[in-house]
């Protein structure tokens, strides 16, 4: 069994589909990245890093203790292995997949995130458009790279839909808010589309739509608690065990 401590992130929702295209057995343990649960001293056993998503296989195949993985590309490597689906394992095949893995985790989801975030931030503290224009033509160039891949290529990785795809998916849905024109990558549209119809994409993008965070319904300490402990993070010092 799996267990997933997630929240309706794009990180959260690549993982959710592969296990929902992979048809594996899994448990969705709420992990309220407003609220903070990603800095609790549980939470940081299984990830340093304090970010979700976290994967644990309570019945890892070597018979051991349940085994916790963290960051999403690790995840997917793991889960594929697993089950041997969408990771092929010839030479080629194998390391293309890996390329457009390590490439979203490097290259689409960073720049992706800090587009979404200073657009949405504004001008709420002071001038942003330098950080907008770039972002935004960062993403701009992102969405070519993948449209100049799809031009000849079905899927990501070649003419079988892998992880690679499912990794990146997440990250294209809300182009919009990117400040994109999906009809100026053609090959890319093709490709979206494709995957939005599927069943299994579908159902790992609506885990956890009824997860309520509605920052308007808290108190105002509350809100001022939550934006001290989430924004300009600083390093977290040693927890000396006694």
């Amino acid at each position: 069994m799996i267990d997933l401590h997630y929240w309706p992130t794009p990180n959260g929702k690549k993982v959710t589909i592969l296990l929902e295209e992979a048809a594996i057995p899994y448990t969705v343990i709420e992990c309220n990245i407003g609220r903070g649960d990603q800095f609790t001293p549980e939470f940081l056993k299984m990830n340093p890093n304090h970010r979700m998503p976290v994967m644990v296989d309570t019945t890892p195949s070597d018979g051991g203790e349940p085994l916790a993985i963290f960051e999403s590309g690790a995840i997917m490597l793991y889960l594929a292995e697993k089950v041997g689906r969408f990771y092929p394992q010839d030479l080629r095949g194998k390391h293309t997949v890996q390329e457009w893995l390590i490439w979203q985790m490097a290259n689409q989801g960073p720049k992706s995130g800090e587009c979404g975030h200073f657009r949405r931030l504004g001008d709420k503290q002071g001038d942003q458009s330098y950080a907008i224009t770039r972002f935004t033509d960062e993403v701009n160039r992102i969405y070519g790279v993948l449209n100049n891949r799809l031009y000849k290529n079905r899927y990501l990785a070649g003419d079988q839909y892998t992880i690679a795809d499912m990794i990146c998916y997440p990250w294209t849905v809300n182009w919009k808010m990117q400040g994109q024109d999906i009809e100026e990558f053609p090959y890319f549209k093709r490709w979206h589309e494709e995957l939005a119809a599927r069943p299994g994409v579908q159902r790992g993008m609506a885990v956890g739509a009824h997860f309520a965070n509605d920052p308007s319904k808290l108190s105002q300490e509350e809100q001022d608690r939550r934006a001290k402990m989430l924004y300009n993070q600083r390093a977290r010092p040693v927890v000396v065990e006694a």
